[in-house]
């Protein structure tokens, strides 16, 4: 959710004729990643749930590219595009590991823990 709220202020300073490209492009992506992980949980599945959160890292990467063009097209200065990819980043590796976490799991529910900020930053 920080990432998405972080991406739609970044969005606000962005020329009005982007409103249909780059802004919404880069608001839906970090939404949906959000959104897809929330989705996933509320399954009946762990096999759904690793597919929404499958989904969510595809979400993660169109808004690295966007962010990345946006920089690249000058949108965005490069300290903030790090500092979003640096985020896109911590939010990558917990997709990652919720997913080998429900595969692992003797008996995979939905029902497994949601990671947290701390947790991606390695301070379980």
């Amino acid at each position: 959710m920080d990432l998405a709220v972080e991406c739609y202020a970044l969005t606000k300073g962005f020329p009005r004729e982007e409103m249909f490209g780059l802004t919404s492009q880069i608001r839906r992506a970090a939404s949906s990643i959000a959104a897809n992980v929330a989705e996933g949980h509320g399954r009946d599945s762990a096999g759904h749930y690793v597919n929404f959160l499958r989904t969510a890292q595809g979400s993660l990467k169109e808004l690295e590219t966007h962010v990345l063009l946006s920089n690249g097209t000058g949108l965005i200065a490069d300290a903030r595009a790090d500092a979003i990819l640096v985020k896109s980043e911590g939010v990558g590796k917990m997709l990652r590991g919720l997913i080998r976490s429900i595969q692992r799991s003797p008996n995979p529910t939905a029902e497994a823990r949601l990671p947290t900020a701390d947790a991606a930053q390695g301070r379980e």
